[in-house]
């Protein structure tokens, strides 16, 4: 794409970078997720009615049996066009804040300033979300609710307003926060490590196949790890949505603390851990089209590196 107009789309750090990343994180999320939506099915039925479900096989033969090869896809909207506005600002956001925050944090610690753009960008990403995750979850864990997004919104907003369709979203921001912060510190410092440690070679210096096996080997890394932080807020969520429990302190009473992070953990590393892989070599490889360079580094990293590079020239 980019060679067709001789090189970059844009310069980095400009608002048209801004915006590819914001695009390229809205297609990603979105496709990535709407590709998983029967094991999303599978992982809300099994937080939902544990006692039913209580295993990834019973799940799945007893929706299939009961409601039939349709029920593997509800849902599939509310995956498509939440995560696809979720992955928008929590890409294009954290790319900004992490801009921002690089300049007036400038003799801090790396990892703070990925806790602090991380954090502002997922803040308003499940803002964002928070809507289209209570229709999902209700419409996968209650078949006769609604069929999606079309029914599904106005009948909550109708009987519930604006609080139904914002129930989850303090545990939401406990799932998604926490899990965007690992996620970013440990796909930044995963990146850091494998060019410093392993390839032994600036990122500049590397092909473009290298250089998105680097981004795939730190997305997985990251997407692991940030399932399991996440996972007991994302049980509270599904539990909420459906009205299982009537508060954020009945639902951890009602879930059981161990459960909190057992239950469903499984397929949701399943889940995650591939998903996050996909969303990130998508998301780069946007990038690569749209001539610019893959994620990782921080702006001042950028400056010294080519500062060393012209030192090394001058001797």
């Amino acid at each position: 794409m980019s060679s067709l107009i001789g090189g970059k789309v844009c310069e980095e750090f400009t608002p048209g970078y801004y915006g590819v990343c914001a695009i390229s994180g809205m297609l990603s999320a979105g496709t990535t997720h709407l590709a998983i939506t029967p094991l999303d099915v599978l992982k809300v039925n099994m937080q939902v009615h544990p006692i039913k479900y209580n295993s990834i096989s019973t799940c799945f033969t007893t929706l299939l049996r009961e409601q039939g090869p349709s029920a593997f896809s509800r849902g599939w909207a509310g995956k498509f066009f939440g995560y696809g506005v979720q992955g928008a600002c929590r890409f294009g956001l954290y790319e900004y804040f992490k801009k921002v925050y690089s300049n007036i944090l400038v003799d801090q610690n790396k990892s703070l300033i990925f806790l602090a753009s991380s954090a502002s960008a997922e803040l308003i990403a499940n803002v964002a979300l928070c809507p289209f995750e209570a229709i999902k979850v209700r419409v996968q864990a209650q078949p006769h609710f609604a069929k999606g997004l079309s029914d599904g919104f106005p009948r909550i907003y109708a009987s519930e307003g604006l609080h139904g369709l914002y129930r989850g979203l303090i545990p939401l921001l406990g799932r998604n926060i926490p899990f965007s912060i690992v996620m970013f510190s440990t796909f930044e410092h995963t990146v850091n490590f494998l060019y410093k440690k392993l390839i032994q070679k600036r990122r500049e210096d590397c092909s473009k196949a290298q250089q998105l096996t680097v981004t795939c080997l730190a997305g997985y890394a990251a997407g692991s790890v940030g399932s399991i932080i996440s996972n007991p807020a994302d049980n509270i969520v599904s539990s909420l949505n459906n009205k299982k429990a009537s508060s954020l302190k009945l639902a951890v009473k009602k879930i059981g603390f161990l459960n909190l992070f057992t239950r469903s953990l499984p397929i949701r590393i399943m889940l995650v851990g591939p998903v996050v892989t996909l969303q990130w070599l998508f998301y780069d490889s946007i990038k690569i089209l749209s001539g610019l360079p893959t994620s990782g580094h921080l702006v001042k990293d950028t400056e010294e590196e080519e500062k060393e590079k012209a030192q090394s020239h001058s001797r």
